[in-house]
């Protein structure tokens, strides 16, 4: 009898981590592709990426597609339901278009699957904070959470996304004499060329700047002790702290295990130390280092499914 596999993702803006099992969760090759936030890059770019990596995990141990029993993903974009079945939708479409049919296909947040990697099979909540924010969170009955993911428009307070605007935002404001004097000025000045407001005005609305690319600069102001890139962090922390008060008012325990995620926060840097910082002011609030890497908990997620064991009706993740 011909082995049965499982695929777990794990992907976002930057970067897709794809991990192949056995039905024992035991991993068997992992590799690494291009993002997939189809909210970002587009429908057909995030499922060429994601196909390109199970092509592969099929050719690395030499399996046919039928030996894939269940694919998971986890996906930046991918938080709110509607948009989780649009790209099931789009990617079952362009497999199609190659004549390939997956046994399962199940798209999930990245939040979801790091959350289930940091605490697998057990209560607890994740912040994560990197090109976009949002926290998750799961009780001892099974039943999962969200506040934040709103996304750049609406949301990701204390993101990359977020920290990168408002350096952008104070560097126009000196130009202006509407703010201080900045160090981020004369950073922008010698890491992207940009020297003068029209500079400035160019970069972001006609050469599609990444904003998020601008947080760097943020830190390392902040570092030196700016006193403007040192406002703007002590208010994201705020932003970031408010969604912890938030997954305790709606997960309502004594104490809450919170993992750290995301490529602000789980390396050391001036954003991560004063948020931990804080937190140790809020008693209810227990870090934890996250168990598993999120590609695993997508592994774990797709066994979990594949067994039975989640409770289609606990799958909408409340608001509230």
């Amino acid at each position: 009898m011909a082995m049965k596999y499982i695929i777990g993702m794990d992907g976002g803006g930057t970067k897709t981590r794809c991990i192949i099992a056995d039905l024992d969760g035991k991993a068997l090759y992992e590799c690494t592709g291009g993002p997939s936030n189809f909210l970002i890059i587009g429908m057909k770019a995030a499922s060429k990426n994601i196909f390109s990596l199970i092509k592969q995990c099929v050719n690395k141990l030499k399996i046919d597609y039928n030996n894939i029993y269940i694919v998971l993903i986890g996906t930046a974009g991918a938080g709110r339901k509607n948009d989780a079945l649009k790209f099931e939708k789009g990617f079952k479409d362009y497999l199609k278009e190659k004549n390939i049919v997956l046994k399962k296909l199940i798209v999930e947040s990245d939040a979801k699957v790091a959350l289930e990697a940091a605490f697998p099979g057990r209560p607890g909540c994740i912040l994560i904070a990197g090109t976009g924010s949002i926290i998750m969170g799961k009780d001892s009955a099974g039943n999962f959470y969200r506040a934040g993911g709103f996304g750049r428009y609406l949301g990701d307070e204390g993101s990359g996304y977020i920290l990168g605007k408002k350096a952008l935002i104070a560097a126009a404001k000196e130009y202006d004499g509407r703010g201080t004097a900045t160090i981020i000025t004369k950073m922008l000045k010698e890491r992207f060329k940009i020297n003068s407001p029209e500079d400035l005005i160019s970069e972001i609305y006609h050469k599609e700047f990444d904003i998020a690319s601008a947080a760097p600069l943020l830190l390392e102001a902040a570092e030196l002790k700016d006193p403007a890139a040192l406002k703007i962090i002590d208010e994201e922390i705020e932003e970031l702290l408010a969604h912890l008060k938030a997954m305790l008012a709606k997960i309502n325990t004594p104490e809450l295990n919170t993992a750290l995620a995301g490529s602000l926060l789980d390396k050391d840097n001036i954003y991560s130390r004063r948020l931990k910082e804080k937190l140790r002011e809020l008693p209810s609030i227990k870090l934890t280092i996250p168990e598993k890497a999120p590609v695993e908990g997508a592994v774990l997620l797709a066994k979990a499914y594949l067994s039975q064991k989640i409770d289609q009706n606990k799958q909408n993740v409340k608001k509230g």
